[in-house]
């Protein structure tokens, strides 16, 4: 039996660095033997299906193979088809009256705990918020997160030291969801 999947690969094809061709993934997500694989625009989303069925060895297979076709390291998270549904049925804040530009996912590689997050006030960023779900941070940022203090805050490094941390906008997080559908 095969299960759909999400790879989310961090920071390629920003700003013409880390390139990583759509079709070249595909073809190597192909390579390592899985199935059924489709990629969303230049984003470092690709969905596959596999017979395996731990994540982190897939993501670690998908880090190897893009590392030994491309020359530098992409962090990798890789997450089944349900888990990437049960991120968009629990968003916390009302995705179907926001603008997508508003609403944020980062997928993290582990729990956000709330000693991580207990230096970040978030009185202090209003109207801006955030809230953690299972291995997700939701970010609701008004003005879009290229303007978001929050964001920034909870980007710092020191945050989450050791953690692969990704986002994508909401549209992408919904595109997911139908990437990996059965």
């Amino acid at each position: 039996m095969t299960t759909r999947y999400a790879a989310l690969l961090r920071g390629i094809n920003v700003g013409g660095h880390r390139k990583v061709p759509m079709a070249e993934l595909r073809a190597l997500v192909e390579e390592l033997g899985h199935t059924d694989v489709v990629s969303h625009l230049q984003s470092g989303n690709v969905a596959f299906s596999s017979a395996g069925e731990d994540e982190q060895e897939l993501a670690d297979g998908l880090e190897r193979a893009i590392e030994q076709a491309f020359g530098f390291h992409v962090d990798t998270l890789v997450r089944s088809g349900s888990y990437v549904k049960a991120v968009v049925d629990n968003c916390p804040f009302p995705a179907a009256e926001l603008e997508a530009r508003q609403l944020h996912v980062t997928y993290l590689s582990e729990q956000a705990g709330s000693e991580r997050l207990a230096s970040v006030d978030p009185a202090a960023f209003l109207p801006e918020e955030f809230r953690p779900g299972d291995r997700v941070l939701y970010l609701y940022a008004p003005d879009g997160l290229g303007r978001s203090r929050l964001a920034e805050a909870l980007g710092r490094p020191s945050l989450f030291k050791d953690v692969v941390a990704t986002t994508r906008n909401w549209n992408t997080v919904v595109k997911l969801v139908e990437m990996t559908r059965d």
